[in-house]
């Protein structure tokens, strides 16, 4: 079964933002096994993929 869906964002500020729970959200009940695929549709953004075990991970990101 393949299902897409689009979701769209608040604009926010420059930085690093965890949108976790909003994909979660508006993915609806997910099986338990699978793939999801997230596309970012704007010129000026970017995705990363984190750990987000410490805070300083942000701040990391930001230098560099």
């Amino acid at each position: 079964m393949v299902t897409q869906k689009s979701i769209t964002l608040q604009a926010m500020p420059r930085g690093f933002h965890l949108i976790t729970g909003h994909i979660l959200n508006a993915s609806g009940e997910l099986p338990d096994q699978g793939l999801m695929h997230v596309l970012i549709q704007h010129t000026s953004a970017g995705l990363t993929l984190n750990e987000n075990a410490d805070p300083s991970v942000r701040d990391d990101f930001e230098s560099f």
